[in-house]
């Protein structure tokens, strides 16, 4: 499937991700999307719950791919062959078997995954935000912004919240 516009997510607008996010949703052979819970990722840390969804959302996958490219230096075992993708190119692969030159905006399945993750995330945050309105979670997507500091010291954590997230604030409030 070749997609036009498809781009690391950063460098897309929001529009722009979600309508890519719907011919994705639409049209890819196959697609997997999970989560780790904010408790899942206080317990083994964000590293490790990176890989839990990974594992997740790979086993959703039908077919199972041959391989999957990972953007970034580190990985385990997926029960499939796993390639790393770090700042655009290939660990443990010959460069003659892929050419890549930045990760998630040259090469398609990572950029793909990224945009899923992305826009996912987002609608997430924007259910949060009506849930607890007064965090602002629709527009600072639960990342450590200044409103989002100054929503905590106002109103305290919700149940959504991290402790490991917390922490950091707690240290630098």
């Amino acid at each position: 499937l070749e997609i036009p516009g498809l781009n690391d997510s950063k460098k897309l607008t929001d529009k722009k991700r979600r309508e890519l996010y719907d011919i994705m949703i639409e049209q890819a052979v196959s697609y997997g999307i999970a989560f780790a819970s904010e408790q899942e990722i206080d317990e083994i840390n964000i590293l490790q719950a990176t890989f839990l969804a990974m594992e997740r959302a790979m086993q959703k996958l039908s077919p199972q791919p041959e391989l999957a490219l990972i953007d970034g230096n580190r990985t385990k075992d997926f029960g499939l062959p796993v390639r790393t993708i770090v700042n655009g190119n290939p660990l443990h692969l010959d460069p003659r078997e892929v050419n890549v030159v930045k990760g998630d905006g040259k090469c398609a399945s990572i950029a793909a995954a990224s945009i899923l993750a992305k826009v996912t995330r987002d609608r997430l945050m924007e259910e949060y935000d009506a849930q607890y309105p007064q965090y602002g979670f629709a527009v600072h997507k639960g990342y450590g912004t200044k409103r989002h500091y100054e929503a905590l010291r106002e109103f305290g954590p919700s149940p959504i919240h991290r402790k490991t997230f917390l922490k950091k604030f707690y240290e630098n409030p």
